[in-house]
């Protein structure tokens, strides 16, 4: 795989020129060492063959040099599509590929993931580095383990949300003001996050949830018994 950045950077951009592979999908991230998904098709677009396909990549001005991409359908099997023609409409990208020309055969590649070799990635800047490379890696927060990142999410905030599982799940925000160091090489991230913050929206264990569980039961029982209030 083709590493973009050096091994360790005390502060570091993010870009997206693929899919984030969740870590505890093998099969998947084995794959993710030969091929990118830079986007997934959505819905038939147009009634030549066009198809509409969700973004997974900062860098789509690259479609203009990216003339034959690969297919990855729900079966896992891949093939090599010729893109004659490409542009943007709401948010999404319209492709055209040679060989698909009616409504039914755009059909058939709804679901497909449109995928590029990582060789063929965008070459970052130094202190940039991919939110793909952080799949897999140990956090820690002021040097005590958090957990590992499963995987990145892109919201309405600025930075993205690391989806750390550990003992708990939690999501830990990208932003450059709480990173300390970050070692792809040695596959770890330190942080130092605000105090409670690990606490804030943390999903809750299976004894919690049985504990809450056993609280709303007493609580409706009693609502029962004595008739709400």
């Amino acid at each position: 795989m083709n590493n973009p950045v050096p091994g360790s950077t005390a502060r570091a951009g993010i870009a997206r020129d693929g899919l984030d592979v969740p870590a505890n999908e093998g099969k998947r991230a084995v794959a993710q060492d030969e091929f990118v998904t830079i986007a997934k098709v959505t819905k038939p677009q147009g009634r030549q063959g066009e198809v509409a396909a969700a973004l997974f990549t900062d860098f789509p001005e690259r479609f203009a040099s990216r003339k034959r991409l690969l297919a990855l359908d729900i079966r896992e099997q891949r093939r090599e599509m010729e893109l004659e023609q490409y542009w943007f409409h709401k948010g999404q990208v319209v492709l055209k590929f040679k060989g698909v020309d009616s409504i039914t055969q755009a059909e058939a590649l709804v679901g497909c993931e449109i995928q590029v070799p990582c060789s063929e990635r965008a070459v970052l800047e130094e202190g940039t580095l991919y939110v793909s490379d952080l799949v897999g890696c140990a956090v820690y927060n002021a040097g005590l383990q958090v957990g590992t990142v499963h995987e990145v999410q892109f919201g309405a905030g600025e930075a993205p949300l690391l989806v750390v599982r550990g003992a708990k799940e939690h999501l830990v925000p990208l932003a450059a003001e709480y990173i300390e160091k970050i070692s792809l090489q040695q596959r770890r991230v330190e942080m130092k996050l605000p105090e409670g913050m690990l606490e804030l929206d943390a999903p809750l264990t299976a004894e919690e949830k049985h504990r809450q569980q056993q609280r709303d039961y007493i609580e409706d029982q009693t609502r029962m018994r004595f008739g709400a209030k």
